[in-house]
This record gives structure tokens, C-alpha cells and sequence, in this order.
């Protein structure tokens, strides 16, 4: 019966209390046919032993008169046991689950949850890695309440920014994690740059005062074909980028890319230069 309970909580809609009496009647009515099937089934039998005390149309329409009667407000009343006990299951397998994919201290998504909606997205959308600036700091000078304080404050602007298909997540620590929506990359970034710069105008109270801080960020594009883990690895390069040139940054993975070619081609010139000196010195020699 236990077991029968956690299906029917696992398979059915019991988080709403009207599911509770659509079972009831769904149930006492399965009841009053098995009933009345019993009862045509064992009349006959009853009326072959001659122990039936009235004629069979008589003794069948009162058999199906008490069996509608006792048998369906017994089995609805059972019904209605079962389904609050549904219920109570149901919501708790519910706020079981909400809790597994929530962040306790931001209110956000976990990185568990973040992960499973960064898999199903397939197309025009970017991910976004954000880091709080310098939060280490934040927490040595005035103690980790304020740096809780701190992520609290970056979560509420992030919740009240991306909504609808938009998914924002702390991933751990001062790390954030957004998944952008929408057919244009350059508006993309420009959402990105305007929480940048909210955050960065948002006085935060702590212990002791007030405290501005700032974010980094590192986007890259979700698209077709491209592997999850590529994109995530050139937002994360991105974020690293962002930090080296000064934090308080957003930057593209295609800007991480130009950035990469540009060391590449340096050093090849320097290679070249050197392997140019290296023959004058040797026709010198």
C-alpha cells in the first residue's frame, strides 16, 4: 500500500486538492461496478441453491441499490483517505525536490539544477560566468555575514533581470552562473553590461556600513552542434580574462579568442626575430 502511495504521488497531479476528489468519485464509482459485478456473478449461484428469499429482478435491483448505496461512500470515504495522504506525499516529494535545486543562502538555483538547464538548452542563448570582484577581501575585512550579505544582494538583482526562459544560479562561492536568451548576441551583452553597472551602483549594507561592489563577467555562445563543455570552458576562459584586465568586465569569448591570436602571432615575430639573429650570428661566425 505504501509503495502504491508513492506511484500514485510520483505519477499523479496530488499537489493540487481538487486531484483529491476527482480520485474520490474515480475510485467510488471502480467500486460500484465491482460491486454490481460481484452481485451478477453470485446471484445465480445464490438462486441455484434455492437460498434466494426473493425473485431475481427484485433481489438484483436491491443488491445494486445498497452496493451503489454502502459500497461507493465506503470506497469514497476510503478514497478520500488515500488521497489526502497522497497529497501530504505529493507536496513534500515537491518541496524535496525544490529544496535539491535551490542554493539555501541566495535563493537561486544550485549548480545541480544549473547544469540540467544548461544541457536542454539548444540554441540561441548565451552562458554567462559571473564573479564577485575582490569578495575575499569583503569577507576578511568585515567578516563573513557580510560577504553573505553581499551574495544575497548580487542573487536578489540577479532574480529580479533574468526571468522568463533566462536561468541565473550560484554555482558556488561568489560564482554565478546565467543562461541568456534571446536571437541577438549583441543584446545579449548589452543585458550583461547593464547588471554589471547596476550591481556596480548598488550600495550593499553590512556590518559596520556600506559596501559597492563589483562583478566580472565571461560570456559565450550556446549553438547547435557546440558541446556543452567547449562552452563552458570559453566562458570560464572569458571570466579570466575579464579579471586580468581589471575586473569590473565583461567580456566575450570572441574578444578571449582575439586576445589568444594576438599572443600567438607575437610570438611567432619573436620566434622569427630570434631565429633571424641566430643566423647573422652564426654567418658571423
Amino acid at each position: 500500500m505504501k509503495e502504491w502511495i508513492s506511484l500514485q504521488a510520483e505519477l499523479g497531479d496530488f499537489q493540487r486538492r481538487r486531484t483529491i476528489y476527482f480520485f474520490a468519485l474515480k475510485m467510488s464509482c471502480a467500486a460500484i461496478v465491482l460491486s454490481v459485478a460481484i452481485i451478477l456473478v453470485i446471484l445465480p449461484i445464490v438462486q441455484w441453491f434455492g437460498l434466494l428469499p426473493l425473485p431475481m429482478p427484485n433481489a438484483i435491483r436491491l443488491c445494486i441499490l445498497l452496493a451503489s448505496f454502502i459500497g461507493g461512500i465506503v470506497a469514497a470515504a476510503l478514497a478520500l483517505l488515500a488521497g489526502h495522504a497522497i497529497h501530504r506525499l505529493a507536496l513534500s516529494n515537491a518541496e524535496f525536490e525544490r529544496l535539491s535545486r535551490t542554493d539555501m543562502l541566495s535563493g537561486l538555483l544550485n549548480r545541480r539544477a544549473f547544469t540540467e538547464a544548461f544541457d536542454a538548452v539548444e540554441d540561441n542563448a548565451s552562458l554567462v560566468i559571473f564573479d564577485v570582484d575582490r569578495f575575499k577581501t569583503i569577507n576578511d575585512r568585515y567578516g563573513h555575514a557580510s560577504g553573505d550579505a553581499v551574495i544575497i544582494a548580487v542573487s536578489q538583482i540577479f532574480s529580479g533581470i533574468f526571468k522568463g526562459r533566462d536561468v541565473v544560479a550560484r554555482l558556488g562561492g561568489e560564482e554565478f552562473g546565467a543562461i541568456v536568451h534571446g536571437r541577438d548576441m549583441a543584446e545579449r551583452i548589452v543585458r550583461i553590461e547593464e547588471v554589471k553597472a547596476l550591481i556596480a551602483d548598488h550600495a550593499i549594507a553590512v556590518e559596520g556600513g556600506a559596501v559597492k561592489i563589483t562583478i566580472s563577467a565571461g560570456i559565450a555562445d550556446i549553438w547547435g552542434p557546440r558541446r556543452k563543455e567547449a562552452t563552458y570552458a570559453a566562458a570560464d576562459k572569458a571570466l579570466y580574462l575579464a579579471k586580468a584586465l581589471g575586473r569590473n568586465r565583461v567580456v566575450h569569448e570572441s574578444e578571449w579568442m582575439n586576445q589568444a591570436w594576438h599572443r600567438c602571432s607575437t610570438d611567432e615575430q619573436e620566434m622569427a626575430s630570434a631565429h633571424v639573429e641566430h643566423y647573422r650570428y652564426g654567418n658571423r661566425i
